[in-house]
């Protein structure tokens, strides 16, 4: 099959287009035919061996842990789908080595839901790590109630877009940072934006004087300071940025594969209470320029990796 792989960290430069072996589907497994993979900033932070300390790569590495496609066979002691299913996944696993951006991956049954029939398979593919931390995060580290008032940050990427929408659903008021440009988009999704930048503080403190129930910090370093003093008393904050976070109180967040989650967001995406906004699409063979894209932190909404094929065929067992 073809693949984008690399050999050893580095940047976008080590990932190459090419011939990699097909994948074997063991018995709790699911080949899956590719049709699209997001990037997201753990990918290549993985690349550059950020993530060294905790995670074995197993080199060659394909990348990509998020995926949409069609299954071409279920693993022997998997009856949850058949052959044709569309389908979309948090394949990660506990090692890097077997990612998304090839022509077919083998995915743990645990990390696959049932594709959102109203989404295409490029929106789809954005939607299960992105989602499944603004869902974990937001109902089960913050317990946003309703009524409640919400500070996310980067309220226009893929995490924070797909947050301001839970937790507009779970009924809090969501207020939500942004660069003044994305504005517009913030508010279409349910959020009230405010910029980045000086006054901070006292943009969101105008919004709510008397702070913030809960706090979803996307970024880390000064930005975590900042909405640790913008809790209100009582208030919980959350951080996938930054480990720091414990310092102020707080708790430090890193998703983790989840089926019965992620059929939560595939019913909300059907329900249309959340959607996936692409904001450009790479061919496979173009990895690397998504990844660059992704590493410049301006993305809207999500990047995403498609695999073009003519049939879905098959890979050996």
């Amino acid at each position: 099959m073809k693949a984008i792989s690399y050999s050893r960290y580095g940047g976008p430069e080590v990932l190459e287009y090419g011939e990699a072996d097909d994948p074997k589907v063991g018995p709790d497994s699911v080949l899956v035919a590719v049709r699209a993979a997001a990037v997201n900033p753990v990918d290549w932070k993985c690349r550059e061996g950020y993530l060294d300390p905790i995670l074995d790569a197993v080199f060659p590495v394909i990348p990509g842990w998020d995926v949409s496609g069609v299954v071409v066979r279920p693993g022997a002691a998997v009856p949850e789908f058949s052959a044709g299913d569309e389908v979309i996944g948090y394949v990660r696993e506990d090692f890097l080595s077997r990612g998304t951006f090839a022509e077919y991956v083998a995915a743990p049954v645990r990390t696959l839901a049932r594709k959102p029939r109203n989404l295409s398979f490029e929106e789809a593919a954005g939607l299960p790590l992105a989602g499944l931390t603004a869902y974990q995060v937001l109902v089960g580290a913050l317990e946003v109630k309703r009524g409640e008032t919400v500070l996310v940050h980067a309220a226009a990427g893929g995490v924070g877009s797909l947050a301001v929408q839970i937790a507009a659903h779970l009924g809090a008021r969501v207020i939500g940072t942004a660069s003044e440009h994305n504005h517009d988009f913030v508010r279409g999704i349910g959020g009230e934006p405010v910029s980045y930048g000086e006054g901070l503080a006292e943009r969101v403190r105008g919004l709510a004087p008397e702070g913030v129930d809960a706090a979803f910090d996307t970024i880390g370093g000064d930005t975590l300071k900042a909405s640790a003093n913008l809790l209100a008393p009582e208030g919980r904050l959350v951080s996938i940025a930054d480990p720091e976070v414990v310092k102020y109180g707080g708790r430090y967040y890193f998703v983790r594969p989840d089926a019965e989650d992620l059929c939560k967001l595939s019913e909300l995406a059907e329900e249309g209470v959340v959607s996936v906004h692409v904001q450009e699409t790479f061919p496979l063979e173009r990895a690397a320029d998504a990844h660059r894209l992704s590493q410049e932190g301006r993305t809207r909404g999500k990047i995403v990796v498609t695999v073009a094929r003519e049939t879905e065929g098959t890979a050996s067992a």
